[in-house]
C-alpha cells in the first residue's frame, strides 16, 4: 500500500469522525488533536466530502462544512473560507433553509472573486440558483446563470455547463415553461452521461420526471423515477433513493392507487429517517394523512398530520405546516371533536393569510362551516359558508362553490326555510349543467328530495331520489377528493334508505314491498359494485384473459384520479394562481370523463361483474324465490334512517315489516359484545363468575330477540331461516337469540347471506364432483389447539391433504384449492388499521390479504375459516363480514363456515370434529351445524363457546 493511499485512508477516517461532531467546541477540540487537518489543501478534500455526504447524510454534510469554515478561520485562508461557506450554503439549501443559503453563497462568491478563483466562483454562482428560485427571485437567478455560463464556456468546462442546464431548467419549470425545462434537463443528461457524473445524472433524471408529471405523462414519469432510483442505488446514494421512492409513491397517490402509495410512503418514511432527509420524511407524513382522510381513517390521519406539522415547523416551511394543521383539523372534525377542530382550523387559516395564499382561507371557512353545522351553530356556519361562496363563485372553482351552496341549502332545510333551500339547490343544478359531476348531481338531488319530503310532497321527493339514484349509477369510479372530506356526504347510500322509506309510507301492497326490496338489495350490492365508495381498493391487476376494453377502463379511471388530484393541487398551490393550467387540466379531465362513461356502456356483462368493477345487477324477486327451498324463509334486515325493517321472503310471499329503532338495537348489541369480551379476562375470573356471565348474556340475547324476532315470530312458519343482516347486525349471532326458554337455533336451522341476491347467485351444485379435501393449519404458541383441530378434521374429511405451518402456503391454496370439494383453513386473522384492504389471514410464510381473496378461484362445496374472525373487521359501519364473504363466494364457493369471534380454546376443535362428523353422516350442513351447536352447548353452556359459528351461502343437503 502506497503512503499516499494510507494518508487518504487516514483522512477519510478523520472526515467520518468529523461528520459526527455537531457542535463547534467538539470540532475545535478535535482539530486541535489533529493538526494535519488544518491545511488549505485539506479544505478542498473536505469540500468534496461535503458534496458526497449531501446524498447520504445531511447532518453529517453540515458538520463537515462547518469544519471547513473553522479550518479556514484558523489558517486565515480566504479561498478555504469561500469553500467552507459554499459547502455550508449547499447543506442548508438541502435542509430547506434557502434564505441563509443565498446569503452564504453571496459571501462565497465575493471571496472567490477577490482571490481570482474564477472557476470556483462559477461553481458557486451555479449552486446559488436553486435557493434563489425557492425565494422567487427568478430574474436574479437568470442573471446568475448567465454569469456562470460565461465562466464555464471560457474555461472549457463542458460538464459544468451541462450541470448548469439543470439549474436553468429549474427556473423554467418554476415559471411553468415545462417544455423548455424538459428540453434543458434532457440536454443536461446527455452532457453528463459520458462523464458519469453521478450527482448530476441523478438530478437530471429526477427533474425530467417532475417535468413529465406537469406534462401529465404518468407512465414516462414513473419509468424515469424508477430509472433514477436504480441509478442512485447502484451508486450508493441512499438519500436520492429515498427521494425517488417518495416521488414514485406520490405518483401512485395521484393516480388513486392508495394501497401501493401507502406501502411505499411508509417504507420511504423509514428510509428518510435513516438518512436524515427530514423534508421528504415530512412529506411522506403529510401525504399519508391526506390518504387516511380520504379513507375516513381519522385517527391515523390526525397522527400522521401532527407528525408532519412538527417536522415542517422545525424546517420552517410555513405553507406545508399550514396544510398539515388543516389535515389535523379535518381529522378532528371527522372525530366530532369540534372545539379542537375549530381551533386548529383557525391556526391554519392565520398561517395561510401570512403566506398570502388566497385559496386556502376561504376553503377553511367552508370546512369550519361544516363543523359548526354539525354542532347546530347555524348562524356562524351560514356566515362562514357565505364568505367562502363569495370567493369561490367568481373563481374557477365551481365544484367548491357548489359545495358551499349545498351546505347553505342544508342550513336552510334545518331551519325549515324550504324556499331558500330549494333556491340554493336549483342554483347548484344550473351550475352542474356545465360541471358534469355525478357526485354533486347525486348530492343535490338527495337534498332536493329531503326538502320535498319535509314539505310533504312525497311524489316530488320520490322523483328527486330516483334522479339521485340514477346519478349514483354513473359514479362507478369518478372519485373527487374534495367531496371525501365533507362530513355530510358520509352516508352515500342514503338515497336507498329514502326510497325504501317512501315505499313503506304508501298503502301496503305487493308492488311497494317488491320495490322496497329492490332498493335494499341495490344498497347492499354496491359494497362490491361501486369502487368509488371502496376508496382504498384499486382495480385488479390486469389479467391476460381480460379484454382490451377492461384494461382501457382501468387506465381511464387512474387517469381521472390523476387529473382530479392535479386540479386540486393547482387550485390550492402557494403563490400566484395559474388559471390557464387549471383550465387545461379541467379540459383533459372532462374529455376522459366522457371517454370513461362511453367505455363503461360498452363493457359486456361478464366483465362488468369482475370485482375490480363491482358486483352484479340486483336479481329479481322471482330469481330469489326460485333459489329458496320450500322449507325456507329468507329474513333480510335493513336500516332505514333511524329504524330497522325486515323483509320476509318465501316462495309464495313477500312482506316488509318495520321493527324497531336502530339506536335501541345498537345499544343492546354493544352490551352483548361487552359481555362476550369478558372472556378475554383471566380464566379464573371466567370460571368464578360463570353463572353470572351466562345470565347477563342471556338477558341481552333475550332483549335482542324481542326487538328483532318476536314481532315476526308468527310468520316464521318454515324449518330453515336464511338471515341477511345489515350494518352492525353482521356481528349478531341470530341463532343464539333467546326467547327466555330456548335459543333460536333450537327452533330452526339457520344460515346467513350477504344479501338475497348473493344467495340466489350462489351455485346450487359445486363446480366439480371431486371428493378431495384441502386442510391448512398455521398454529403458534397463542393457538395451540389449531394443530389438534386440523389433525382431527383430516381424519374425517374425504381424501384429505393436510399442510401445517410453513407448508400451509398461499401457493398450495392456489394450486390445490380449485380441485378441492372441501377447504378448511385454521389460522390467525389480522387487521391492518393503516390500510384495511391488506387485512386478511396468515398462511405459512406469507399473508393472504382481503384484496387477494377476491381473485382466487375456489369452487368448493364448503370453505371453512377457523380462527380468522379478526381478519373480518376491515370495512367501516358493520360491513366487516361482507368483504370476506363476498370475496370467497365470488371465488366460486357454494357455502362458507366462518366464526363471528375467535375462541382460543379447545372448544373450537371439538366443534369442528362434531360438525364434520355429522355432515359426513347426514350430508346436510344445516342439520350438522344445529346438532353440533346443541351438543357443544351441553359441554359449554355459554354462547361464547358454541355460538360464534355461522354458515353462509347455499346450504342444501348434498
Amino acid at each position: 500500500m502506497s503512503s499516499e493511499t494510507k494518508i487518504n485512508g487516514h483522512l477519510k477516517h478523520l472526515f467520518g469522525e468529523l461528520a459526527r461532531l455537531t457542535d463547534a467546541p467538539s470540532r475545535r477540540e478535535f482539530l486541535s488533536r489533529h493538526p494535519e487537518l488544518c491545511q488549505a489543501k485539506v479544505t478542498a478534500q473536505l469540500d468534496d466530502a461535503v458534496s458526497e455526504q449531501l446524498r447520504v447524510d445531511l447532518r453529517g454534510a453540515l458538520a463537515l462544512a462547518e469544519a471547513v469554515v473553522e479550518i479556514a478561520h484558523q489558517t486565515r485562508n480566504k479561498e478555504a473560507l469561500a469553500r467552507g461557506l459554499r459547502a455550508k450554503a449547499n447543506a442548508l439549501w438541502f435542509m430547506g433553509e434557502s434564505k441563509s443559503a443565498v446569503e452564504l453563497h453571496e459571501r462565497s462568491i465575493r471571496l472567490f472573486e477577490e482571490q481570482g478563483a474564477t472557476l470556483e466562483m462559477g461553481r458557486t454562482l451555479s449552486a446559488s440558483i436553486q435557493p434563489l428560485i425557492l425565494l422567487g427571485e427568478y430574474e436574479r437567478a437568470f442573471s446568475v446563470a448567465e454569469r456562470a455560463r460565461e465562466i464555464f464556456k471560457s474555461q472549457g468546462e463542458g460538464v459544468r455547463l451541462a450541470r448548469l442546464e439543470i439549474n436553468v431548467g429549474n427556473i423554467y419549470y418554476r415559471q411553468d415553461r415545462f417544455s423548455e425545462a424538459l428540453a434543458g434537463y434532457e440536454r443536461a443528461l446527455e452532457g453528463l452521461l459520458p462523464d458519469k457524473d453521478t450527482e448530476g445524472i441523478a438530478a437530471s433524471l429526477h427533474n425530467i420526471a417532475v417535468c413529465l408529471i406537469s406534462l401529465n405523462d404518468f407512465h414516462r414519469a414513473v419509468a424515469t423515477y424508477e430509472r433514477a432510483r436504480a441509478f442512485c442505488h447502484d451508486h450508493a446514494m441512499p438519500l436520492a433513493v429515498a427521494q425517488a421512492d417518495y416521488n414514485i409513491a406520490y405518483l401512485y397517490y395521484l393516480r388513486g392507487e392508495y394501497n401501493r402509495a401507502i406501502e411505499l410512503l411508509r417504507a420511504t418514511r423509514e428510509s428518510c429517517l435513516k438518512v436524515g432527509d427530514a423534508y421528504h420524511g415530512a412529506l411522506c407524513e403529510l401525504d399519508l394523512s391526506e390518504i387516511y382522510l380520504e379513507l375516513n381513517l381519522s385517527e391515523e390521519a390526525a397522527e400522521t398530520a401532527q407528525q408532519a406539522f412538527a417536522q415542517f415547523e422545525q424546517l420552517q416551511l410555513r405553507y406545508e405546516a399550514a396544510k398539515s394543521l388543516t389535515n389535523i383539523a379535518i381529522a378532528l372534525g371527522q372525530q366530532e371533536k369540534a372545539f379542537q377542530a375549530l381551533e386548529s382550523f383557525a391556526q391554519a387559516r392565520d398561517r395561510f393569510i401570512q403566506e398570502k395564499n388566497q385559496v386556502w382561507p376561504p376553503l377553511i371557512d367552508l370546512y369550519q362551516a361544516l363543523v359548526l353545522y354539525n354542532q347546530g351553530r347555524l348562524f356562524e356556519a351560514r356566515r362562514l359558508c357565505s364568505a367562502a361562496l363569495e370567493f369561490f363563485q367568481p373563481s374557477r372553482m365551481p365544484g367548491k362553490a357548489a359545495l358551499c351552496r349545498l351546505l347553505l341549502a342544508r342550513l336552510a332545510l334545518r331551519a325549515q326555510h324550504l324556499a331558500a333551500a330549494r333556491q340554493e339547490c336549483q342554483l347548484v343544478m344550473d351550475q352542474l349543467a356545465q360541471l358534469e359531476s355525478p357526485v354533486l348531481t347525486y348530492q343535490t338531488n338527495v337534498l332536493m328530495g329531503q326538502i320535498e319530503e319535509a314539505a310533504g310532497s312525497l311524489q316530488k321527493a320520490y322523483e328527486k331520489y330516483q334522479a339521485a339514484r340514477e346519478a349514483l349509477e354513473t359514479l362507478r369510479s369518478s372519485l373527487r377528493r374534495e367531496e371525501l372530506k365533507i362530513a355530510f356526504m358520509k352516508n352515500r347510500l342514503e338515497v336507498y334508505e329514502s326510497l325504501v322509506n317512501i315505499c313503506l309510507s304508501r298503502d301496503s301492497n305487493p308492488a311497494s314491498a317488491e320495490e322496497a326490496l329492490g332498493y335494499m338489495e341495490q344498497a347492499k350490492s354496491r359494497t362490491l359494485r361501486d369502487l368509488i365508495f371502496q376508496r382504498g381498493q384499486p382495480l385488479a391487476s390486469t389479467e391476460p384473459a381480460q379484454s382490451e376494453l377492461v384494461r382501457r377502463i382501468r387506465g381511464l379511471r387512474e387517469e381521472l384520479n390523476w387529473y382530479y388530484h392535479r386540479i386540486e393541487l393547482e387550485q390550492l398551490r402557494p403563490g400566484d394562481q395559474r388559471p390557464k393550467m387549471v383550465e387545461e387540466l379541467q379540459a383533459q379531465a372532462k374529455a376522459r370523463e366522457k371517454e370513461f362513461l362511453r367505455a363503461l356502456r360498452q363493457i359486456p356483462s361478464p366483465e362488468s361483474e369482475d370485482p375490480g368493477f363491482g358486483g352484479y345487477e340486483p336479481v329479481t324477486l322471482d330469481s330469489i324465490r326460485s333459489a329458496l327451498a320450500a322449507d325456507t324463509v329468507l329474513l333480510e334486515y335493513f336500516r332505514v334512517r333511524e329504524h330497522i325493517v325486515a323483509a320476509l321472503i318465501t316462495r309464495e310471499t313477500l312482506e316488509v315489516i318495520p321493527l324497531t329503532l336502530a339506536s335501541r338495537v345498537g345499544n343492546l348489541l354493544h352490551l352483548l359484545q361487552f359481555q362476550l369480551s369478558k372472556f378475554r379476562l383471566d380464566p379464573v375470573y371466567v370460571r368464578t363468575f360463570a353463572k353470572t356471565l351466562l345470565k347477563a348474556t342471556q338477558s341481552h340475547l333475550k332483549d335482542l330477540y324481542q326487538e328483532l324476532i318476536a314481532p315476526l315470530h308468527q310468520r316464521l312458519d318454515r324449518r330453515h331461516l336464511v338471515v341477511v343482516p345489515h350494518e352492525a347486525l353482521h356481528y349478531l349471532p341470530y341463532h343464539a337469540l333467546f326467547d327466555g326458554a330456548k335459543y333460536l337455533i333450537d327452533s330452526f336451522t339457520i344460515s346467513y347471506a350477504p344479501s338475497a341476491g348473493v344467495y340466489a347467485l350462489c351455485p346450487e351444485e359445486p363446480a366439480h364432483q371431486s371428493d378431495a379435501s384441502l386442510i391448512l393449519g398455521v398454529p403458534d404458541s397463542g393457538t395451540p389447539y389449531i394443530l389438534d383441530e386440523v389433525q382431527s378434521v383430516a381424519t374425517i374429511l374425504p381424501q384429505p391433504e393436510l399442510f401445517v405451518g410453513a407448508d400451509a402456503t398461499e401457493a398450495m391454496l392456489k394450486e390445490k384449492g380449485p380441485r378441492s370439494r372441501f377447504i378448511h383453513i385454521a389460522t390467525h386473522g389480522y387487521f391492518r388499521k393503516d390500510n384495511p384492504m391488506f387485512s386478511g389471514i396468515r398462511l405459512g410464510g406469507s399473508h393472504l390479504s382481503l384484496y387477494d381473496l377476491y381473485f382466487l378461484k375456489l369452487p368448493a362445496e364448503l370453505i371453512t375459516l377457523s380462527g380468522c374472525a379478526t381478519g373480518l373487521s376491515v370495512v367501516a359501519a358493520g360491513d366487516e363480514l361482507l368483504g370476506l364473504v363476498r370475496g370467497l363466494l365470488y371465488a366460486g364457493a357454494q357455502s362458507l363456515l366462518l366464526t363471528l369471534w375467535d375462541v382460543q380454546d379447545k372448544s373450537t376443535a371439538e366443534f369442528m370434529k362434531m360438525f364434520y362428523g355429522r355432515f359426513q353422516e347426514h350430508s346436510d350442513k344445516r342439520i350438522a351445524l344445529q346438532a353440533s351447536m346443541q351438543e357443544l352447548r351441553e359441554r359449554y353452556s355459554h354462547p361464547y363457546y358454541w355460538a360464534p359459528f355461522i354458515l353462509v351461502g347455499r346450504v342444501f343437503a348434498s
